[in-house]
């Protein structure tokens, strides 16, 4: 059974690569024009997943270290 056009995206990467894919569409010019309003509805929800995605990720962290954030520095 294929999953629904409106459904949340499997993981935040799955969402990325959606908005990225919807992105270009939009960006070709070659999109009709109910179909540009559901790609930029399409592409507001992907945002919210992913910006909910990255909070919840940001409160863990923030719980793991006991609530101050440690700069992070690449090694």
């Amino acid at each position: 059974m294929p999953k629904p056009k409106n459904a949340d995206p499997a993981s935040y990467e799955a969402a990325l690569e959606e908005l990225e894919q919807l992105v270009g569409r939009i960006e070709s010019g070659q999109m009709p024009l109910d179909q540009l309003l559901a790609g930029y509805q399409r592409g507001a929800a992907l945002l919210a997943f992913c910006r909910d995605r990255l909070e919840a990720v940001q409160e863990q962290v923030r719980v793991l270290d006991e609530g101050t954030l440690q700069p992070w520095t690449q090694e």
